[in-house]
């Protein structure tokens, strides 16, 4: 589905509206993201759209014009330390306010994608099915994705056995097999149930 180039949703707030999305919520390893984008209703990058239905080119290619033409941008994220300590829904959370705080602007409300509304540094809106219904949350999920894509391919760096790489920290075969025979690194979210019971074992 493609976008409405209006801006219907952020039409009926108070502005500046943002829109606010995460990325890796239900990784094995890595941190969470999110980030906060104030669109210009003036000048919209072409193709916005829900950054799981966008190839890696598109949504490369669209983080840079966002970055360029949003009022303000802004990308936090909530490391698998945190995560463990006080469990994903409250460390999506702190990636949100820490995006929202990253804001050269500071919004009025915010958009934010799904149902649950966290407690953030302005009041909040939840949209379900955001990602695929407003033009600012959609520029959220792109950076949020292109963000924590880049933390996975360093941290394949760092451990490379894992293949972070290509996977970015989800269950694929290849995790599962790194993990049997490594064990979890540091980056993985010891509380997930499968990096659990390889520790149990």
């Amino acid at each position: 589905m493609t976008l409405s180039p209006n801006m219907t949703l952020e039409a009926l707030c108070a502005t500046p509206v943002c829109g606010v999305d995460e990325a890796g919520r239900g990784p094995w390893a890595g941190p969470v993201s999110a980030a906060a984008v104030i669109l210009n209703p003036d000048d919209l990058p072409e193709g916005l759209n829900d950054s799981k239905v966008l190839t890696a080119k598109a949504r490369a290619r669209l983080e840079i014009e966002i970055k360029a033409r949003a009022v303000a941008w802004g990308v936090g994220f909530a490391s698998a330390r945190e995560i463990e300590d006080v469990n994903i829904l409250k460390a999506t959370g702190l990636a949100m306010c820490r995006a929202i705080e990253q804001l050269s602007v500071s919004p009025v409300v915010a958009l934010v994608d799904g149902n649950h509304p966290f407690a953030l540094p302005c009041p909040v809106r939840t949209v379900v099915g955001g990602d695929g219904l407003s033009l600012s949350i959609a520029a959220a999920s792109i950076l949020a994705k292109t963000a924590r894509d880049r933390v996975m391919v360093e941290m394949d760096g760092l451990y490379p056995q894992y293949g972070f790489a290509s996977h970015k920290g989800y269950n694929a075969p290849v995790h599962q097999e790194a993990l049997r025979a490594h064990g979890p690194c540091p980056e993985h979210r010891r509380t997930w149930a499968p990096i659990r019971a390889l520790l149990e074992v």
